[in-house]
């Protein structure tokens, strides 16, 4: 079976790649280090009966160069990036697990709440430069979260929070009232979660719903001392909608690790004191990148002994 891998976490884990090799002596990775650009995925995945996929845009166009293509396993637990519906026309399988790298991007997500509400990266940077801050912050103890999106991040990140024994606010489209019961949270409207919360925090997917959730409207309902974090996607949060009201005073700072465009390239939102930005590295601990590789080449590997393919 021709296995191709194109996102460059996986190709560049030693451990998975070894293990590939186990599975598919003749499996190609990125060498390359660097993401493919769209233009050039078909030449990369030509001839694949199998490919390992992590954010690259899977679509129709695509997918009629693939004409092999048999099984598209996810790396990573979005599906945004994929078109379900140009995959199940064509009978391509799409491998996915969802919550494997639940726990490092929930990790991330509190890391962002301490770092924003203690003023640990503000004054860092300005120590660095000689600049003696004391200022502190305030404790994450406490506090109003606003959680938006209960699926297995969300509720990662609620029993991350427990210690803190913080008051979270709750908004999800689906029925999750009974994990609200059992975690004794508050599911609300989003206008009551946006006016009420002192962090508001992302954990939902992309969709037509969700594309611009936070804009300049919602921003003006929140806190002037709220913060907001984005580790879910790009284009949830309106970029520029965001920048002004950072600028402005409009709320207290940002954490993003996702972007409308990735790499993203507006500097001056990332210049900017009160936001904490990385490259979309969430789901990215060491122990999530093999729990996602290994997810996926399981999907691979059950697809060819179930299909007898040598």
């Amino acid at each position: 079976m021709n296995v191709k891998v194109s996102t460059v976490a996986f190709s560049t884990n030693q451990h998975l790649v070894d293990r590939l090799m186990e599975l598919f002596p003749s499996a190609q990775v990125n060498s390359e280090g660097k993401r493919i650009s769209e233009d050039l995925l078909p030449e990369y995945f030509a001839g694949a009966e199998g490919i390992i996929v992590g954010l690259e845009n899977i679509n129709a166009k695509l997918l009629d160069q693939l004409p092999d293509l048999k099984i598209i396993a996810k790396y990573g637990v979005g599906l945004d990036n994929v078109d379900l519906e140009a995959c199940r026309e064509r009978n391509i399988v799409v491998g996915w697990t969802g919550g494997v790298n639940k726990r490092s991007v929930a990790e991330m997500a509190l890391g962002f709440m301490l770092s924003l509400l203690r003023n640990l990266y503000s004054t860092s940077n300005q120590l660095k430069v000689l600049t003696w801050n004391k200022s502190g912050g305030v404790q994450l103890s406490g506090k109003t979260v606003g959680i938006i999106g209960l699926g297995h991040i969300g509720k990662e990140l609620v029993r991350l929070l427990s210690p803190f024994n913080c008051n979270i606010l709750a908004n999800d489209i689906a029925d999750v009232s009974e994990f609200v019961t059992e975690n004794k949270l508050s599911q609300v409207s989003l206008d009551e979660l946006f006016s009420r919360s002192d962090i508001v925090s992302i954990h939902t997917p992309l969709t037509s719903v969700t594309r611009n959730l936070i804009d300049a409207v919602s921003l003006r309902k929140m806190k002037p001392g709220a913060f907001v974090i984005n580790t879910a996607r790009g284009g949830i949060i309106n970029e520029n909608d965001l920048k002004f009201a950072l600028l402005n005073k409009i709320i207290s700072g940002a954490a993003l690790d996702v972007y409308e465009v990735e790499p993203p390239i507006d500097r001056e939102l990332l210049s900017l004191p009160n936001v904490i930005c990385t490259p979309h590295t969430g789901g990215n601990s060491y122990e999530a990148v093999v729990a996602m590789g290994l997810s996926a080449l399981d999907h691979l590997n059950n697809y060819k002994v179930k299909h007898k393919l040598s």
